[in-house]
This record gives C-alpha cells, sequence and structure tokens, in this order.
C-alpha cells in the first residue's frame, strides 16, 4: 500500500493538475483604463466559498485581471464562524465544490492529506471550521487575489478610455473600476434579514435574528423564544441551550414540521443544468415549491436541541404581535400569550433590492419576477415572487428596457439567483456546474464587447507555421 499523501505533495499535485488542464492557454483580454485608471475585466465582491468558485472558474478562462473583495477579515468570509451555528455542513462529505471537479483540489484530497483516508472514512460529515481552512487553503494555493477589509458600495455605469462599458463600484478603500462585477455575496446578496415587523420594533436588547451576532453566554437562565423550524432557527436553540439558557420554545407555525429536504431530491444533473432553461411556468412550479417548504432540518440537528429536557418545540403556533413589558418581550399567540426573556427569529432573508447598498443606483429597475410572469392563484406566492428575474448568464435584466442598460454587466451568484437558475448559487452541491457557467456568461459578455479588437487581430494575424520549399514547388 502506498505511504499516504502529505499536504506538500497534494500541492505539487494541484500546481500539476492545473497546469496539465489549462488549455485553452492563449491570452485574449487586454488591460483597459478609464481616465487613466486601471480598469479590471472583472470584480468579484464576496470571498466566500462562492466568489472563490467564479473566481477560480473565470482564471481557467483566461480572465486574469480579476480581483475578490470581501469586508470580513481574512479567515472569517463568509457564515462558518460567524453566524452558521451548526457543527457540521449539512452537505454529503463528498460533494463537490470551488475545485470545479478537479480531484487534487477537493476538500476529500485536503483532508486525507491531514489525516489520512480512513479518518475521512469515518466523519459522518465535515466540521464547519475544517471547511472554513479549506476555503483558505483553496484560496492559496489557486493564487486567487483577494482583498480583505474592502466593503463594496454603489455601482454605477463608466466608459472605458476606448468608449467600452465598465462600471465604477464605490469601495471602503476608494472607488474601483471593472468591466464586469459579479455580487457573490451569499444569503442576503439581493435582500435582508427579515423578521415580523412587531419584533424589530422590540428594544434590540430584547431580540435578535439569528444571523446576528448574539451574546448566548448573556442568555444562561433566561427564557428564549425562537421563531421559525428550519435549519438555522434549530441550531439557534441548541447554542441557547448550551450556554445555560433556563428555558428555549421554538415556534414553528406549521402543524409539521420540515422533515423533508428537498435539496437532496433535486442533486441531479438534469435538474442542476439545465432548469434555468426551461419555461417559466415550470420554474416558477419547481422552485415555488422547493423554497417555499423552507430548509429542512438533519436527525442530528433535531437531537442536538430536543436532547435538553427544558427544550419545547411548539407546532402550529405563530407569532402574531409582541410588546416590551417589564423588561421582558409578550409574545401573542394564537393559544395565548407567551413572555420570554430573549426572541431569536430564524426568519431567513427576503429579496429587496432597495436594502442592498451596492444597488443604490439601479434598484427600482431591476426586474422582479413579479414583474415578468403571472402565476394560476394556486400558486401565487408574494415572497417569492420578489426574487430578481435573471438573464440568461445570471445578470440583471431591467424592469423598464433603457432606463439602466448597465447592469447588464452585474451578475448574481447567490440565493437570490434560486428562482431563475434553482441552487445555483447558494449550496455547494451545485457549484461545480454553476461557478463555471455563470463564469461563460462573464466571458460571453466580454468577448462580445472585444469583438471589433479581435476581429482587427484576426486581420492583422500572420504567425506562419510552416516554411514552403521552394524547390518543391513547380516551376510552371
Amino acid at each position: 500500500m502506498p505511504a499516504p499523501q502529505t499536504l506538500a505533495e497534494l500541492e505539487a499535485d494541484v500546481a500539476r493538475d492545473l497546469a496539465l488542464t489549462a488549455h485553452p492557454r492563449a491570452p485574449w483580454l487586454v488591460p483597459k483604463t478609464s481616465g487613466g485608471a486601471p480598469v479590471l475585466d472583472c470584480l468579484v465582491i464576496g470571498a466566500g466559498q462562492c466568489g472563490l468558485a467564479v473566481a477560480h472558474a473565470l482564471r481557467r478562462d483566461r480572465v486574469d485581471d480579476i480581483l475578490v473583495v470581501d469586508r470580513a477579515p481574512e479567515g472569517r468570509e463568509g457564515p462558518w464562524l460567524t453566524y452558521a451555528r451548526m457543527r457540521n455542513l449539512r452537505s454529503p462529505k463528498d460533494q463537490i465544490g470551488p475545485d470545479l471537479k478537479l480531484p487534487a483540489l477537493t476538500y476529500q484530497a485536503w483532508h486525507e492529506a491531514q489525516w489520512g483516508a480512513a479518518h475521512f472514512a469515518a466523519m459522518p460529515w465535515i466540521p464547519k471550521e475544517l471547511w472554513q481552512d479549506y476555503l483558505g487553503w483553496f484560496r492559496r494555493v489557486t493564487g486567487i487575489p483577494v482583498r480583505n477589509g474592502v466593503a463594496a458600495g454603489a455601482i454605477s455605469p463608466a466608459r472605458t478610455d476606448d468608449d467600452l462599458p465598465c462600471l465604477a463600484v464605490q469601495t471602503s478603500a476608494g472607488p474601483l473600476l471593472a468591466r464586469k462585477v459579479v455580487m457573490a455575496t451569499g444569503q442576503v446578496g439581493i435582500g435582508h434579514w427579515w423578521m415580523p415587523e412587531f419584533v424589530a420594533a422590540l428594544p434590540g436588547a430584547l431580540r435578535a435574528h439569528a444571523a446576528e451576532e448574539i451574546d448566548f453566554a448573556a442568555l444562561r437562565g433566561k427564557v428564549v423564544a425562537v421563531l421559525g423550524a428550519g435549519a438555522s432557527a434549530f441550531d439557534n436553540a441548541a447554542v441557547a441551550l448550551e450556554a445555560g439558557a433556563a428555558e428555549v420554545h421554538l415556534f414553528c407555525r406549521r402543524a409539521q414540521p420540515m422533515d423533508v429536504q428537498p435539496y437532496r431530491w433535486l442533486t441531479f444533473a438534469g435538474f442542476l443544468k439545465h432548469m434555468h432553461e426551461m419555461p417559466d411556468a415550470w420554474r416558477w412550479r419547481f422552485m415555488a415549491r422547493i423554497l417555499g417548504m423552507r430548509e429542512g432540518f438533519a436527525q442530528d440537528t433535531h437531537d442536538r436541541a430536543s436532547r435538553f429536557p427544558n427544550f419545547t418545540l411548539h407546532l402550529d403556533r405563530s407569532w402574531t404581535d409582541a410588546r416590551a413589558e417589564d423588561g421582558r418581550a409578550v409574545l401573542a399567540t394564537p393559544r395565548g400569550a407567551f413572555t420570554a426573556d430573549f426572541l431569536i427569529c430564524g426568519t431567513g432573508v427576503r429579496m429587496d433590492p432597495g436594502t442592498v447598498p451596492e444597488l443604490a443606483h439601479c434598484a427600482g429597475n431591476i426586474a422582479q419576477w413579479h414583474d415578468r410572469y403571472a402565476p394560476p392563484p394556486e400558486e401565487a406566492n408574494e415572497r417569492i415572487g420578489c426574487f430578481p428575474y435573471l438573464n440568461p448568464d445570471s445578470s440583471f435584466a431591467e424592469k423598464r428596457a433603457g432606463e439602466t442598460p448597465w447592469i447588464r454587466d452585474i451578475h448574481l451568484f447567490g440565493i437570490g439567483t434560486s428562482l431563475s437558475f434553482g441552487p445555483a448559487g447558494s449550496s455547494i452541491n451545485a457549484m461545480s456546474i454553476a461557478a463555471p457557467r455563470l463564469a461563460a456568461g462573464v466571458t460571453r459578455g466580454l468577448f462580445e464587447a472585444d469583438m471589433p479588437r479581435l476581429y482587427g487581430e484576426l486581420l492583422a494575424y500572420d504567425l506562419k507555421q510552416v516554411v514552403l520549399d521552394p524547390a518543391r514547388i513547380a516551376a510552371e
């Protein structure tokens, strides 16, 4: 049996694999400027798993002048060390992700190089901290250029010095210019974390969204009420219990919590590759059903909370109002009032371009599904109708044609793509298909804009690959 591979040996394999599979190798883009300032070919906003996957795909297609920015410090991009309060990833450990089907770049290869194949085989799920470590390694060995601590702001139209469209992006480190922008900003990319208005109106000391930073140690000995029965709600309930909360009550508005995970069903090539090509009626039918089911929770997620005797699950009991009284929160429910010391809302994201800083100059003209498609009454869903209606290359479409044509150069790769593409930018299981597809949309736009220059280069191309022997040419 061969000796286990070391991490240094794996990294050598990565470099070799990248070199062996680099075809086509020819550079095809030329540097651009605007007012003398350099213009990136593509700026990727977000250095989590999706941003890294797209950047990797773009570099494989020789889009070399790219930059990835992230507001978080290095190592804390994405949710894994912040608001993701599960212990392990919910995706199966053998799913591929940003590696884009290059074996040496997979999580499994990285894990086995450090702890061995037997350790990987015995591990039921990937611990979230190890996944974050893997992403940091992936970023390093692929050489993706990332600037941390840079928050992106409003995007506006600009022109290059040779009169091609480009985009100006305000950032906390100063303006950046790019021909294309990819918003790989994860769960909240095209909206905001949402909680009922009557909960949001309470003093901040009494409530939080599950995506916020929460001082769980301060909940020791307290009564905590959690709204929602998805995976995130259970995760937060479990952390509160582990921190010593006196009681944790989880409220589900459904009579039956979501114990089915629809994303397991849809993980097959036909759906992941071609859902976005189907008629709107079918896209809506499938994805409205899946999004309406919400994110299911796994058995270990349930067990983590339910092993505590002071945990109670309330079914078919929504919150209808709330008020502050004597330093506590009093909830109105269909089965009477409930008083808690602290509320946590595991209520997800609402699609609303108007709340996204990057889209301040175009939010009102971004097409949403309710602008383009009217489902039959039995399939209507106001919340889902707010998802953006994206072009085939995952760029924003105009609600009113001609007002903001430049948004065609902003591509979305996050949960907001779900209704148009399926789980394209919001899950690991689709990444190896979705990231190259989005990268192809970016390269198509770059190629289209550069066609006059490229045609001129074709006309001037005179590199001979053969030298004729005059002695072999007939004299006639």
